[in-house]
């Protein structure tokens, strides 16, 4: 009976251990989505631009990474961030103090950059799975935002 005991519960904790390493080595795959642009870089971010303000949404700031890092000595390839706001999304978190604890997450960004191979590709994280581990009404919120800015950033995806 000791036994039996002692291997399920090494069976038990090999299991958590397992299952820890598969989430800690998924993490960055499930949370951060990226897909290759259809267009080149400009274009891109032309059509992203255009595509964000089409569905209602505001730039609120759009940051040159390349330029950037060229201040600090840096050579890197184009990389431009777009944080991007829907004003109606960003009121229901703001206007409730319970929510406000992810406004660090607030705006959504977005990420147009090229790669060694010559290619563009486009960034974002999974707003909708990170906002359903939430409380209150932001699991919505973010559903509906992650929802809207696939929509935005599909234009773009071959």
């Amino acid at each position: 009976m000791k036994k039996t005991t002692l291997f399920a519960l090494a069976g038990i904790l090999s299991g958590i251990i397992l299952t820890g390493i598969i989430i800690f080595l998924s993490a960055q795959s499930v949370m951060l989505k990226e897909e290759q642009s259809k267009y080149d870089f400009e274009q891109s971010v032309q059509v992203f631009e255009a595509s964000a303000l089409a569905s209602g949404w505001r730039i609120s700031a759009t940051h040159d990474m390349q330029n950037t890092m060229a201040n600090f000595g840096k050579e890197v390839l184009q990389a431009k961030v777009f944080e991007i706001c829907h004003p109606e999304h960003a009121y229901e978190i703001l206007s409730r103090d319970k929510e406000r604890i992810v406004t660090s997450m607030l705006p959504c960004r977005v990420a147009v950059c090229e790669k060694s191979d010559g290619k563009t590709y486009v960034s974002w994280m999974n707003t909708g799975l990170v906002g359903g581990m939430m409380k209150g009404v932001v699991p919505k919120v973010m559903k509906q935002a992650s929802k809207e800015s696939e929509a935005i950033v599909a234009v773009l995806l071959q």
